[in-house]
């Protein structure tokens, strides 16, 4: 029987779905190749099916599977009964205005305002910018997390690329491993800045093992984490707060936040990082104000700049901040 303290809703709102195993998958696991056919379910709700009896083979010998580490093979087809659970449900089209900047039949370049979640996840499985993708292109339910290729935080505003097609996703993914997709950031953080206008950060980053929430700059030799690599530039300082120009060469968990929070300048709004202290601004004070990047398929170069919100212009008017032209 189902545990009754998960994610499970209506326990009569059952659906009956048949799989057969593509070439791609032969010799996989089970579980890992239900994952992979049900992406809509994690991996453990696959295993969770596999341990109540709920996953059968059909062909070629009918039999009910219960081992999750079993090998898959090709042209199998097995059948499965699904109860639907908030993740499932979340991969739904929600009617939500995006603002698209750019669009061809390969991508889209869109504006995320803070606020607007990227991707379901627990604490919000609806009113993400997947929903509104899903509703705004039918054709997006036909790829992985429907063509969105990098993230920013809820409260992070600013310009993301998403794929419109299969081809164009798996180069887009490529490019951002290979750090040919160049993306920047403005930020506003706390203090005076002292010494040099560039810094150049490398610190690893991993889990914050005093705050599951918190990523933290770690040492790799006594603690798990991803080497994290990016550029600051003082443009504007006053007694109180500094605005920073921000490349990123990685792109980790909360990294701009947490290698800024590391040397000294939490950023402005960081509730995570900086503590209750907003300044007048309800958010971390970071923005995405540039991406460039050569075309997954033409080649062509491309680039694209945000305004900063209506919200960081004030702060900078209140701490007498002034961003060069030429940033």
């Amino acid at each position: 029987m189902l545990d009754e303290q998960s994610d499970f809703v209506e326990e009569a709102d059952v659906e009956t779905r048949e799989l057969e195993i593509p070439t791609a998958l032969h010799g996989e696991r089970l579980d890992r190749a239900l994952a992979v056919l049900l992406p809509e379910f994690s991996r453990s709700y696959s295993q969770q099916l596999l341990g109540d009896g709920f996953v059968s083979c059909v062909l070629p010998t009918p039999r009910v599977m219960t081992k999750a580490s079993a090998k898959v093979r090709m042209g199998e087809r097995y059948q499965l009964t699904l109860k639907p659970t908030p993740q499932s449900q979340a991969f739904k089209p929600e009617n939500i205005p995006l603002n698209v900047i750019y669009e061809d039949e390969d991508l889209r370049v869109l504006f995320k305002p803070a606020g607007l979640v990227v991707h379901p996840a627990p604490g919000n499985w609806s009113g993400t910018l997947l929903n509104g993708l899903l509703a705004m292109d039918p054709q997006a339910v036909m790829l992985p997390r429907a063509g969105i290729v990098h993230r920013l935080d809820k409260d992070t505003s600013g310009l993301m690329i998403v794929a419109r097609t299969r081809r164009a996703m798996d180069a887009l993914v490529a490019m951002i491993a290979e750090r040919h997709v160049h993306r920047e950031y403005l930020a506003v953080a706390y203090r005076k800045w002292v010494g040099q206008p560039v810094r150049d950060v490398v610190a690893a980053i991993g889990r914050d093992y005093k705050n599951r929430l918190r990523m933290a700059v770690v040492d790799l030799e006594r603690l798990p984490g991803k080497e994290a690599h990016t550029t600051f530039e003082c443009l504007s300082s006053q007694e109180e707060a500094c605005l920073v120009q921000c490349t990123l060469h990685t792109g980790r968990t909360h990294q701009i936040r947490v290698h800024m929070a590391h040397f000294g300048h939490p950023l402005v709004g960081d509730a995570l990082y900086a503590g209750p202290m907003n300044m007048g601004i309800e958010r971390q004070a970071l923005h995405a104000f540039r991406l460039s990047f050569d075309h997954p398929i033409s080649g062509e170069a491309l680039e694209f700049e945000a305004p900063l919100p209506d919200d960081m212009v004030h702060l900078l008017a209140v701490l007498g901040l002034k961003r060069p032209e030429s940033a």
